[in-house]
């Protein structure tokens, strides 16, 4: 496992140490149809370009603010996903108005707790499943993009929405034993 992966996985997912974001929104749609470590590697310049994963600041994108990130380097310079980021920006903050918070509207998904499966090899593991077809329907029909079914099941993963560990990893039954699943 490269360092980044490592770090990655022996970090206890956003959602389970205190709150889903639009930084995952955000970089699961850069990941569309690149590698995970790609993006990884990117993150702090993803931080830096999108004003700290700042929900409200990159609603307001202006047409000058999408062309400096389009001549940034450091982030995946395509257009349809910088546009689905500050689109996605706006739909967050909607469904922040909408259920309290976006923690509130995902959780609801999987009944407020996380999944637990019981994979023995990462062969195992899907892409997808009924439950991210179902995030995935739903976000699109509140204004998201690039929120497949495959994207929102990375996005369960990386938040902790789903507790994808095989069962012979150190970290799948920390997880189980922490939140009773």
């Amino acid at each position: 496992m490269t360092r980044i992966r490592t770090l990655v996985h022996n970090t206890n997912p956003p959602a389970l140490a205190g709150g889903c974001s639009v930084e995952f929104l955000i970089l699961e749609g850069a990941q569309a149809g690149l590698s995970w470590v790609t993006i990884l590697k990117k993150r702090e310049e993803y931080r830096k370009a999108f004003d700290d994963f700042d929900a409200r600041s990159i609603a307001s994108y202006d047409e000058n603010k999408i062309n400096s990130l389009l001549a940034n380097p450091g982030i995946v310079r395509n257009k349809l996903k910088i546009n689905s980021a500050v689109g996605n920006a706006k739909a967050f903050l909607a469904v922040q108005e909408s259920f309290g918070s976006f923690d509130e509207y995902i959780w609801l998904f999987v009944d407020g707790r996380p999944l637990c499966n019981h994979f023995k090899t990462a062969a195992d593991l899907p892409v997808s499943t009924r439950v991210s077809d179902l995030m995935s329907k739903d976000l699109k029909k509140r204004g998201f993009k690039f929120v497949g079914s495959t994207i929102c099941y990375a996005f369960m993963q990386a938040t902790g929405m789903v507790n994808d560990h095989t069962v012979n990893c150190f970290r799948y039954n920390e997880i189980k034993k922490a939140y009773n699943t």
